[in-house]
């Protein structure tokens, strides 16, 4: 690792102060960064530790659930309120990493990093959720900007995020790196009054994105045969030692399937 300087703020506002500096870099749960680190592909003035902010835990209020974006993986895999409401989200919680990195991982440092295969992008955007920060109400479409990047601000912390009720149905299925763990390909899919969405992380070049004629499909027929049919264009999709372009476009369908049927 190089030097940096560690700081740790007793509240948000002393935070955003701290992360205003240049090359300053926020720790959450520090499951990705601190690899990074160790790797010296980041180079930080400032570590700004968010732990004591106190912005952990989940809240069911009326028509919404808020989740903390201190929140572990772990507590939202757990959460009675989230299994009722999301199952899907409960679902997607549990697998990711393992049990380490569910209990230290956090939902809002998976957002803030917007990492191609990470599953949370997914599930926000297929819940139509919306991100608070300290300054501002963001909402799930307009967040996600492409690889690694979003509508956040330097300056700007995620503070926690809000899933709109009722959700009448959601699952969320992925095809697991047998090493890490990531999603290959990972689809969500969510049904409300607001109507149908279907999210794919893993599969593309920029990131998480709505399968629109998937979506199409499942508002005139939710069933797994409505979607059979669909075929993604490989162009754009990701393409490694892993698995090529033309099969990550494969699984998004037999993923996607799946997560139809778990849902129903």
């Amino acid at each position: 690792m190089y030097d940096f300087t560690y700081q740790k703020p007793s509240s948000i506002a002393d935070a955003v102060k701290l992360l205003a500096e240049p090359e300053a870099k926020a720790l959450a749960g520090g499951q990705t960064f601190i690899p990074v680190l160790k790797q010296r592909l980041n180079k930080p003035s400032t570590l700004v530790d968010l732990a004591g902010l106190g912005l952990a835990g989940i809240k069911a209020e009326g028509d919404k659930i808020t989740i903390g974006a201190m929140t572990t993986h772990g507590a939202i895999a757990a959460s009675p309120e989230i299994k009722k409401a999301i199952p899907g989200l409960s679902m997607m919680a549990g697998w990711i990493g393992d049990t380490q990195v569910r209990h230290c991982g956090t939902m809002g440092g998976s957002l803030a990093n917007n990492d191609p295969s990470a599953c949370y992008p997914a599930a926000v955007l297929a819940l139509n959720a919306t991100i608070v920060t300290d300054k501002r109400r963001i909402g799930a479409d307009e967040y996600f900007q492409g690889m690694f990047t979003t509508a956040l601000a330097t300056d700007e912390l995620i503070t926690s995020i809000e899933f709109a009720l009722p959700v009448e149905k959601s699952a969320y299925e992925k095809f697991r790196n047998p090493a890490s763990r990531y999603a290959m390909v990972g689809v969500f899919v969510a049904k409300s009054a607001a109507g149908v969405r279907v999210a794919v992380t893993g599969a593309s070049q920029n990131g998480v994105f709505r399968h629109t004629e998937m979506e199409q499909a499942l508002s005139g027929n939710w069933s797994p045969d409505a979607i059979a049919h669909i075929k993604t264009p490989p162009g754009g999709l990701n393409s490694d030692i892993h698995g090529s372009a033309e099969y990550r476009a494969h699984l998004i369908t037999v993923m996607a399937k799946r997560a139809v049927a778990a849902a129903s």
